[in-house]
């Protein structure tokens, strides 16, 4: 039976802090939606100490920024950017329209098409994450979104260069200085001067999250997401500087971030634990990283890779760094994560910034039920069918006529009687289903 050396924070105390965002993102999200432009402007000036008569930013702006990077820099965005179209735009080619005759004369398909319009938000407020614009803009446009809009906050009290240049290489359309509730609800629900959108993406701290979940059903939404997650399988064929390593370069994202390293070896988990506090003492971000690792950080000891797939499906991380003798053995036999990164020669970070594939992952045990963000959450599947002879109209007309009748939907059933009238010569009374004349073609 598996043992914890560490556990978390209660899960109580957790249920209250998110009671607390609840109340405060309901609040903002109707000022928004009563107040328009108004609301976000006294938003921004509250939360971000910024304010502009336009958050979106000029072509001079966007301009200055890229002025402002330098050629490496630009050179560095590119060549992330072009892993993360590539993988998306392969991604893409998987996905074919399809059209097939199911029966003679019946023949249904479907079509691929892309949401109008998305709005990705950008975490820009503790770091300038500028991976988060790859993920999004590049992988709304590469599905053929034909308006896709982003908004990230200012840093340091101006649009943050490395951000700005993301979203403009990457494709964006729109392009503004706006962050948490206020960019979302205004991306969401529109003001005067945002067009409203059809669709949300993008990570954020537990407001953005808790916004994009309340505003769900108006708009659609990438996931429903949290702090970021890292589980850590390991045996002892690594050592615990490269496991701490890995734990606690999540843990910086911020002060809820769980970590988790999971093993079946109590030497490799202690010395894990020793290395992470020797880390602690030497990272420039561990006052962040220390908190998320004192309230939401846990080790694990299991007795066999058999139950260590077990537990880490039920934790159902974001992200599961593996690095056993047989990482295949995980990546055969687990179902509920976001994404799997590999032995050693992998990990989070280099999904996070540059491998290609979408960091924009499920958190909060949605891995059970979805994947992360990928170029087919920004298509609609939409089917269609089409009856092409007479005898065809008739023969399902004929079924569809009885199974309406073993439902009591008269209306449905005579949606079907009618062609069997008029496409096959059957004299049905209104109101009966049709009896059976023949079977169904081979």
């Amino acid at each position: 039976m598996a043992q914890h050396l560490k556990r978390g924070r209660d899960a109580v105390l957790r249920a209250e802090d998110d009671a607390k965002v609840r109340a405060t993102v309901e609040g903002i999200l109707s000022d928004i939606a009563t107040k328009g432009d108004a609301a976000v402007r006294e938003l921004s000036i509250k939360f971000d100490k910024w304010d502009r008569k336009d958050y979106r930013l000029t072509k001079k702006e966007i301009n200055d920024c890229l002025s402002e990077m330098s050629q490496r820099d630009l050179d560095d965005i590119r060549f992330a950017q072009e892993q993360v179209r590539n993988f998306a735009q392969i991604q893409r080619d998987s996905m074919k329209d399809v059209e097939v005759e199911t029966l003679p004369g019946v023949v249904l398909g479907h079509k691929n098409i892309p949401v109008n319009a998305v709005g990705c938000y950008v975490p820009g407020g503790k770091y300038p994450l500028l991976a988060s614009a790859h993920m999004s803009v590049l992988t709304a446009k590469v599905a053929g979104v034909a308006r896709v809009i982003t908004c990230a906050p200012p840093f340091h009290g101006k649009p943050a260069p490395a951000i700005v240049a993301a979203q403009h290489l990457a494709g964006a359309d729109e392009i503004y200085c706006l962050g948490g509730i206020q960019a979302v609800g205004a991306m969401a629900i529109g003001t005067e001067t945002i067009a409203s959108v059809n669709m949300l993406v993008g990570p954020g701290n537990a407001f953005v999250a808790e916004a994009k979940r309340q505003l769900f059903g108006r708009v659609g939404i990438d996931l429903f997401a949290g702090p970021t997650e890292t589980l850590v399988i390991a045996d002892e064929s690594v050592d615990g500087e490269i496991c701490a390593t890995d734990l606690v370069g999540q843990a910086e994202h911020g002060p809820n971030s769980p970590a988790i390293l999971l093993t079946n070896s109590a030497a490799l988990a202690r010395d894990t634990m020793a290395e992470i506090e020797r880390i602690l003492q030497i990272l420039p971000t561990a006052e962040i990283a220390r908190k998320s690792w004192e309230d939401y950080g846990e080790v694990i000891v299991a007795e066999s890779y058999d139950e260590m797939v077990k537990i880490a499906d039920d934790i159902a991380s974001e992200h599961v760094q593996v690095m056993t003798k047989d990482p295949n053995h995980f990546l055969d036999n687990m179902t509920n994560y976001g994404a799997l990164f590999l032995g050693p020669r992998t990990n989070v970070a280099f999904g996070d910034k540059v491998i290609g594939t979408n960091h924009t992952l499920p958190t909060m045990k949605a891995a059970n039920y979805t994947g992360g963000l990928w170029v087919g959450k920004f298509l609609k599947t939409c089917t269609y069918q089409r009856v092409t002879t007479d005898a065809a109209s008739a023969m399902i007309g004929e079924y569809c006529s009885r199974l309406c009748a073993l439902e009591g939907f008269v209306g449905h059933g005579e949606q079907a009687n009618i062609r069997v009238r008029r496409y096959g010569g059957r004299n049905v009374p209104y109101g009966k289903a049709a009896e059976p004349r023949s079977a169904a073609p081979e």
